[in-house]
Formats: C-alpha cells, sequence, structure tokens
C-alpha cells in the first residue's frame, strides 16, 4: 500500500526542481544577446525627377553594441544620389535594447524604376542585411519643341534723365561739383568780409542801458497797472525791466535765471552789490504775486517801483569828467592883444 503523504511530498520537491531550473534556463535567455534587426523603408515610392524624398534606417540591437554600416557613401546606385545623413537618434526600448533611427536624403536626375540595394550593417560577431526598396522616379513634363518659338519682341525700358545728359558731364561731375563748391565758399566769403565794412553813412548811436530802464519805468509807471487791479502784469513787467537792465548793463544773463540765480550774481558783482537789498526786495514781492498769488497793497507797489528805480541809478555809469584846456604854449602875446584891445 502507498502512503499517500509521502508521494506528496516527492511531487512537491520536484515541482520546486522543475520551477528553479526554468527559472535559471530564463535568465540565462534574458542575458543572451538578442538579434540585430535593420529595417529601411521611403517616404515615398514615386519621386518626381530633381526632387528629394528621406529614405529612414530602423536599427534594433542590444545597448552598447558596436557596429557600422558598410554600403552608405555618396550614392546609392549609379542613379540615387545621397544629400545628406541625418544624425541617428538612439532610445532605449527597455530589455537591454536599444532603437537607432536614422535619415537619409536622396535624390535622383535620371526617370526611370530602380531597386535600392539593402543596407548592410556589421557587428563584431553578426552582419545583417536590411530590405530592398523599389523607387520609380518620374520624368518632368517639358516643352516638346514640335513648334517653332520666334524670338521676343523688343522690349522698352523707359527714359531717365541721366540719360540726356552728355558723356562729359557724366565722366566729370566729380570735378564740376568741386568747382562749384569752391565757387560758392569764395563767393560766401566776399560777401561775409563785405557785411563786416563800415557802413560810410552815420549810424544811430545806441541807446545807453541806463536810459533804455529810465524809459521803461516810465512807460510802466504811465500805464497805471495797479491801479486797474493788474499787479501780475504790473511786477512781470518790472522785473522784466530789471533783468534786461543786468543783461544790457552787467552782461548778466538774467532773462534765463531764477530769482535766486540772479541774487547770486548780482551779490558777487562789485558794482551791483551795494544796492542787493533792493534787488531781493523787488524779486520776493514779485515771486509772491505771481506764484503765490498775493495782493499787495498799494503802498508796496509804490515801494517796489521806487526800490527799482533807485537800483537803476544806483548802477548807473558814472559821468565821464569834463576835459579841460591846458595852454602849452606862451600867452604873454595874447594877453596883451586883449588889454590893448580893451583900451581902445
Amino acid at each position: 500500500m502507498i502512503n499517500i503523504n509521502t508521494s506528496t511530498g516527492i511531487w512537491q520537491r520536484a515541482l520546486r526542481h522543475a520551477v528553479m531550473l526554468l527559472l535559471v534556463l530564463c535568465s540565462q535567455a534574458a542575458n543572451a544577446a538578442g538579434p540585430v534587426q535593420l529595417k529601411a523603408s521611403l517616404d515615398s515610392a514615386y519621386l518626381l525627377m530633381g526632387k528629394q524624398t528621406t529614405l529612414h534606417i530602423n536599427l534594433v540591437q542590444d545597448n552598447g553594441t558596436l557596429g557600422h554600416f558598410l554600403n552608405v557613401g555618396d550614392t546609392l546606385t549609379a542613379a540615387i544620389d545621397v544629400v545628406s545623413v541625418g544624425k541617428p537618434d538612439t532610445s532605449d526600448i527597455g530589455s537591454g535594447r536599444e532603437e537607432i533611427r536614422q535619415q537619409i536624403i536622396i535624390q535622383a536626375f535620371d526617370s526611370g524604376l530602380y531597386t535600392i540595394p539593402p543596407f548592410v550593417y556589421a557587428t563584431a560577431t553578426d552582419t545583417v542585411v536590411s530590405n530592398d526598396l523599389p523607387l520609380k522616379v518620374v520624368p518632368v513634363n517639358v516643352d516638346s519643341l514640335t513648334t517653332i518659338h520666334d524670338y521676343a519682341g523688343t522690349a522698352d525700358g523707359g527714359w531717365r534723365l541721366w540719360d540726356f545728359v552728355p558723356d562729359w558731364l557724366a565722366d566729370y561731375w566729380w570735378i564740376i561739383l568741386i568747382v562749384v563748391i569752391v565757387a560758392l565758399g569764395v563767393a560766401l566769403a566776399i560777401l561775409l568780409r563785405k557785411k563786416k565794412v563800415t557802413s560810410i553813412l552815420p549810424q544811430k548811436k545806441p541807446v545807453p542801458p541806463y536810459e533804455l530802464a529810465m524809459q521803461a519805468l516810465t512807460r510802466l509807471k504811465e500805464a497805471k497797472l495797479c491801479e486797474n487791479g493788474q499787479e501780475k502784469e504790473f511786477y512781470t513787467r518790472l522785473t522784466e525791466i530789471l533783468r534786461t537792465y543786468l543783461d544790457k548793463r552787467f552782461g548778466i544773463n538774467a532773462m534765463e535765471m531764477t530769482s535766486s540765480q540772479i541774487m547770486q550774481h548780482v551779490e558777487r558783482h562789485d558794482l551791483t552789490r551795494p544796492s542787493s537789498a533792493l534787488m531781493k526786495q523787488i524779486l520776493e514781492m514779485a515771486d509772491f504775486v505771481k506764484f503765490a498769488k498775493v495782493r499787495p497793497l498799494p503802498d508796496d507797489n509804490v515801494k517796489s517801483f521806487n526800490m527799482a528805480t533807485r537800483f537803476v541809478e544806483d548802477t548807473k555809469p558814472a559821468p565821464e569828467p569834463a576835459e579841460t584846456y591846458e595852454p602849452t604854449g606862451d600867452t604873454s602875446s595874447s594877453d596883451q592883444a586883449v588889454n590893448n584891445k580893451s583900451t581902445k
């Protein structure tokens, strides 16, 4: 009689040994080198003569396998040329395998049906051949010249003003231009020199800055702007008179300066420094009226006008001393003549 427990244990041990053997065989099969696969394809099996198309090469092999193509050069056949070869693109597909894709641009100039021969890829242990590819190159329709074409008619190119210029002018235009420029320069120099020549006609004597300022102050007083409520216009004209006077009299460009800048120049100048306090009060009052919109009292307006008049009077040029006649010869004869005349 057979023991069931004993037979069951024997079958279990045998099953475990079989599983272990299967695992060992699978691991060896996984570690063994896989076959190299090579495939070629075209974007289109029809190609217009002179045009280009792309040929794709797809290679699958184990990672790190070294190999190279044996028959890729400048031409694939006598009628099919290689225009360019792209860089290979490698990607990992798992299980220790990699896929390499590469593109080749081809071109043909002769029509007909051609067969691209297989690509040969060699490794250290194996040589793989791809599939061949049929390619039909379609001819380009051209004029059969069954009819004779005459020459094209003459075309009217139009006209330009330059076409009517004489040849000598077209050849030496730069010399003529130089002569014209020199002549204009000489004429301009003569004209400027004539302007510098003093006119023989009597010229009008310029009015001194002091007199101009006093005349302007007189006109401002006669306008009676403050009496009519136009204080802002009054102070604007008053400061313009003083600014013009400083410019004409002392060379201070007061028309382009602020009140503080004017005071800096007035206080630095030897002739205006003693009267700088008058100018400061006038400018401060004018700024209050023009910018702060302060309405001054009538006495303030009169005071500002009087200070402006005093500033101009204090800074006017000193009068030139009168010339005295000093005789240099003997005066006895002239004195005697005078006495004789009085005696008669």
